[in-house]
């Protein structure tokens, strides 16, 4: 990017015209032309917070989450040096950008009566590849779906603090804390749903704890969080019963499922066994349920996933394409899915962001703005 340019209209009084108020998609915007000092930081938002009415002519401009939005939809899943920001800046704003809108272009167009697409956003390291993923089940949340999302799938292949056989199947471990944080985190994004779904089968956990068929998903949910033995067996009973149901006569939400880091699903993990040998992912409850929902054997949603650089452990730091993480497993696991490349900023999103810096004074020094 040119700095002089950047630099040439900083200094630059502006005038142009402002959107003051809209009350929905499609609303003709009253427009005002202003002119201050403070012109050139205006132009880098926009009063379009619905991501299901920003288009194209908002690419490079940021919209505000709400902060109830945040705590509700992302208590877990942003990054933490986005979670820096939005503490250090006492706002959380994101940028709208075109992966994202693609994406969310499709999604409109979801026939909820077939198998759900795979979208799948790549690109290089720290292109924007998980904001993407957020703003886009963003726009799921606020359409009224029910959000299943995993931020961090690379996490459950390595750094396990407790390791348990399964009660349910020898040949595969439980993560019980890994799988009660999750559940406390679908809970507090999902609650709406907990008390209209109701399981359709019976389950047993023990031979004194069981759930019954027709119980609500609330009572699945809370059995997993008090019961942390249970846990990794109540995701997958989570996971087969919105499987299910998705799409199904009688059933009152679609079903997104986000994935970030999904190549972590066929990697390779640093989890050792109590012979020191390395436990296979597929042998993890929680990574096999997951697997079983990146299928597209079921109806009524989609499957939005990210790759993952950290997810590929063992891999050379210059891959980033789909068959370069994903593996050969992991690509014919995905197989058919709709590439989404992230690329490094524009020119036009660099200066959006830079100028977002200095409005925010995070960049104080006389000469950044000159």
């Amino acid at each position: 990017m040119a700095l002089h340019r950047l630099s040439f209209r900083l200094r630059q009084t502006v005038t142009h015209v402002r959107s003051l108020h809209t009350s929905g998609c499609g609303q003709q915007q009253q427009t005002l032309a202003v002119e201050s000092e403070s012109e050139p930081f205006s132009i880098i938002r926009t009063s379009e917070n619905d991501p299901a009415c920003q288009s194209e002519k908002h690419i490079g401009q940021y919209y505000t989450l709400p902060s109830a939005t945040i705590s509700t939809l992302f208590p877990h899943g942003l990054p933490w040096r986005y979670q820096q920001q939005v503490k250090t800046f006492n706002e959380a704003c994101m940028m709208v950008r075109q992966p994202a809108l693609e994406v969310i272009s499709y999604l409109k167009k979801t026939d909820s009566s077939k198998p759900p697409l795979r979208y799948l956003f790549y690109g290089l390291n720290g292109s924007g590849k998980t904001m993407s993923l957020c703003h886009t089940v963003h726009f799921c949340y606020t359409q009224g779906w029910l959000v299943l999302h995993i931020p961090d799938a690379h996490l459950w292949v390595k750094n396990c603090k407790e390791l348990l056989p399964s009660s349910y199947n020898s040949s595969r471990f439980d993560q019980p804390l890994q799988a009660t944080e999750w559940l406390r985190n679908f809970r507090i994004t999902n609650e709406r749903f907990l008390s209209k779904i109701k399981t359709t089968q019976r389950y047993v956990w023990t031979k004194r704890e069981f759930t019954e068929e027709g119980s609500l998903l609330r009572d699945l949910v809370d059995h997993g969080i008090s019961r942390i033995k249970s846990s990794s067996d109540v995701v997958g009973a989570l996971m087969k019963e919105l499987r299910q149901q998705s799409g199904q006569p009688g059933s009152d939400f679609r079903l997104a499922v986000a994935v970030d880091g999904v190549n972590a699903l066929w990697g390779r993990s640093t989890i050792k066994k109590a012979n020191k040998s390395t436990v296979d992912p597929e042998e993890l409850t929680l990574v096999y349920n997951l697997r079983k929902l990146m299928r597209n054997d079921w109806i009524g949603g989609a499957i939005i996933t990210t790759l993952s650089q950290t997810g590929s452990l063992y891999t050379s730091k210059s891959d980033y394409l789909p068959q370069e993480l994903l593996g050969e497993r992991g690509f014919d696991s995905m197989d058919p899915f709709i590439p989404v490349s992230v690329p490094n900023y524009s020119e036009k999103e660099f200066e959006s962001c830079y100028l977002y810096y200095i409005d925010r004074h995070w960049l104080q020094h006389p000469q950044s703005k000159y």
